[in-house]
């Protein structure tokens, strides 16, 4: 991204577009944050933004995205409109020459996202994907323990996202529910690991006319697998991920917040395996490591709010946001090849990254 810098400590005029589930959570935070001012909350239905605004906001509140684009006093749009209308609406406001934050997931396709970090790029705009999970402090707190290797090497990944949750009438559970955990796997794994293969088997036991139930397996460019199941049929709701390491493993409990992480000093030695031949190694010595287990204390903060912060960053700063443009193009990429392996009957399907770098 060709940098283009916010040199005052001024905040930076911002517009939030899309009024419902999720851009009244934008809007609160870009009001309590010191890095933005909230100019505008863009609606088709105007009466409903000014509800999510208040009687006594000096925000202003329309329906009309020209309007909003056409105000010098807004240098940065977050789009929290459905996904199939994120391409019109990210593109419009980069023309304008804003910089541009998009709900997950960053467009309908990866042609698409392509289309946008492209935009962004010869403008010289931010442009970031808010990825929420992984601004929570325990994905921050796994992130760093994987690239510091207080992990040691990564061996696998299992991710869990389950509940009795609402059925969509456009997406599948895998287009729904499985960008959280292929974002949090993009932004965890330390550098030059990456996925190059997916498989996903699915079900739609209840005959939606789509998958209810699936499951993606993600072979990487080390070796290591990484493994996630999503589903819409549950009793129970489970928010739970493993990262098994050669040193350490890692439990994350997303809905238990007096120990989301729980780090395992166990797990298994081989002694010499490097030395052994294939033939050998059915005779190798393996030990279990019994140690210790350490419960980190997180210091509990919104993830959103450290999102603006990120935000804010990228655009004074002129540098690429974490969950950048790129960060979107991937996780797209994977829901793409995993939506082609589902219709195939789960054959794996190899990862094209070129491009989303």
């Amino acid at each position: 991204m060709t940098s283009t810098l916010t040199t005052t400590d001024e905040p930076i005029g911002v517009a939030v577009v899309g009024a419902g589930y999720w851009g009244p959570n934008l809007v609160r935070n870009f009001q309590s944050s010191t890095d933005f001012h909230l100019r505008w909350l863009c609606d088709l239905d105007v009466g409903r933004a000014r509800r999510v605004l208040g009687g006594y906001s000096t925000v202003g509140a329309t329906g009309d995205l020209t309007e909003v684009l056409a105000d010098d006093r807004v240098r940065a749009v977050a789009v929290a409109t459905p996904a199939g209308t994120h391409l019109a609406v990210a593109m419009a406001a980069l023309r304008a020459g804003k910089h541009v934050l998009v709900e997950k997931p960053l467009a309908a396709s990866r042609e698409e996202g392509r289309r946008l970090v492209a935009e962004a790029d010869r403008r010289g705009l931010s442009l970031m994907c808010d990825h929420t999970y992984c601004y929570t402090p325990a994905v921050l707190r796994i992130r760093e323990l994987l690239h510091d290797g207080h992990l040691g090497e990564l061996h696998y990944l299992d991710s869990v996202r389950i509940n009795l949750g609402l059925v969509q009438r456009d997406i599948d559970v895998l287009w729904d529910l499985a960008p959280h955990d292929l974002s949090i796997l993009d932004f965890i794994l330390p550098p030059g690991i990456e996925p190059v293969a997916v498989a996903a088997h699915g079900a739609d036991g209840i005959g939606a006319g789509r998958a209810c139930v699936a499951y993606l397996t993600l072979r990487l460019n080390t070796g290591a697998i990484a493994h996630v199941h999503v589903n819409w049929l549950s009793p129970v709701k489970i928010r739970t991920t493993i990262v098994g390491g050669s040193k350490r493993t890692l439990l994350w409990d997303d809905l238990n917040p007096s120990q989301r992480l729980s780090i395992f000093d166990r797990g298994v030695e081989v002694a010499g395996a490097e030395e052994l031949g294939p033939d050998q190694r059915r005779d190798m010595l393996v030990s279990y490591r019994s140690g210790d287990m350490v419960a980190p204390t997180l210091m509990e903060r919104e993830a959103l709010r450290t999102m603006v912060e990120e935000y804010a960053r990228s655009i004074r700063g002129g540098i690429p946001a974490r969950t950048d443009g790129r960060a979107g193009m991937r996780v797209l990429g994977i829901l793409e090849a995993a939506s082609r392996s589902l219709a195939e009957g789960g054959r794996t399907i190899a990862l094209d990254r070129e491009g989303d770098r």
